[in-house]
């Protein structure tokens, strides 16, 4: 390795006389320009490793136009963000996918509609080369303010609500929410579990939505009041799960929960009503959040998702886009197939 403690920064020059090549042509190999053939390319690059240069960013930007960061939208408030295991691996991956690519992450917070115009305005400033944005509601007019900014954006989650126009239009990565939510309640049904019922997440986020709509593919004919309304925090589960077993004599005998945390309220409020779980009611959650599913009593069965490698293709989706692939190289939907995983304990 080179020691790069003491003397003169090296220079794009040096670099260049190392290699025997022009200035030129190691400015397009360190800016990822075409036109080099692979033997040379790898001379630079070994002159580049050897000498321990390191590219002028400013420089390098007005080469290749691009700020090297990517502003990550997460539109949720900061308490749920930080008290939802979900949001730090989805972030992880991007994270670490954005390394990967030499992009640094800007993380940005939207706690409302009031955050909408600081947004706008740094997406439109040239500040970062693109965006990611996730957890959106349907309510939120978000997904057209980063569409209008005209930077290019990957969408986590299924788009809906004002702004996002048609699922097709923007690329979006997404797990099939309402296929795992059918093979869940299909365990269920195959336990011999006759009154599933299910704490279904926000209303206004398709992922839920989706989740709902999967629980009633199997079960078209449940009762109305096997369903109760959660907003995917454990404190929501709790109560939902209470409303469950108070709204009548005929208790369910299992629960489908739209995510794992609400699934840990579920189970916190039913150790305290004394039902044994599975014998009395069995529990199904959905994401496998380890941090979450694996620290319940008993251990929980889950809906298995790849948050953090649904993170990752959101950036190489984006990489893609900022790098003019073909469009069709580039989908406008990846989304990802769940997997049940029973660890016999809730379910």
């Amino acid at each position: 390795m080179p020691d790069r403690s003491s003397g003169p920064r090296p220079t794009l020059e040096a670099v260049a006389a190392r290699a025997g090549v022009s200035r030129a042509t190691v400015s397009r190999v360190v800016n990822g320009g075409a036109g080099v053939r692979a033997p040379v390319a790898d001379r630079v690059r070994e002159a580049v490793a050897e000498l321990g240069y390191v590219p002028n960013q400013a420089a390098r930007s007005l080469v290749t136009r691009r700020s090297g960061a990517v502003a990550v939208i997460i539109a949720e408030p900061e308490f749920r963000v930080f008290s939802d295991p979900f949001f730090e691996r989805q972030v992880r991956g991007i994270s670490r996918e954005l390394s990967a690519n030499d992009s640094q992450l800007v993380l940005l917070w939207v706690e409302g509609p009031d955050d909408h115009d600081r947004i706008a305005r740094y997406l439109g400033g040239g500040h970062v080369d693109g965006a990611l944005a996730f957890s959106l509601h349907e309510s939120d007019e978000l997904p057209s303010v980063v569409l209008g900014s005209g930077v290019p954006a990957v969408f986590g989650g299924r788009p809906g609500g004002p702004g996002a126009g048609s699922e097709h239009a923007v690329p979006y990565v997404d797990c099939d929410n309402r296929g795992g939510a059918r093979a869940a309640v299909r365990h269920l049904v195959g336990l011999g579990r006759t009154r599933i019922a299910h704490i279904a997440g926000p209303r206004d986020q398709t992922s839920a939505l989706d989740r709902l709509h999967g629980y009633r593919d199997v079960l078209p004919d449940a009762d109305p009041g096997l369903t109760a309304q959660g907003d995917f925090t454990a404190r929501s589960g709790e109560s939902a799960m209470a409303a469950l077993l108070d709204a009548g004599p005929a208790a369910p005998d299992a629960v489908f929960a739209s995510n794992d945390l609400m699934a840990s309220g579920a189970l916190r409020l039913l150790h305290e009503r004394g039902l044994r779980v599975p014998e009395d009611i069995a529990v199904v959650g959905f994401d496998d959040m380890a941090s979450v599913a694996e620290t319940t009593d008993p251990p929980l069965t889950t809906v298995r998702q790849d948050i953090e490698g649904n993170g990752r293709l959101m950036v190489r989706l984006l990489m893609a886009l900022l790098d003019g692939r073909d469009t069709e190289t580039v989908p406008p939907a990846s989304v990802i197939t769940p997997t049940l995983l029973v660890r016999r304990a809730t379910a």
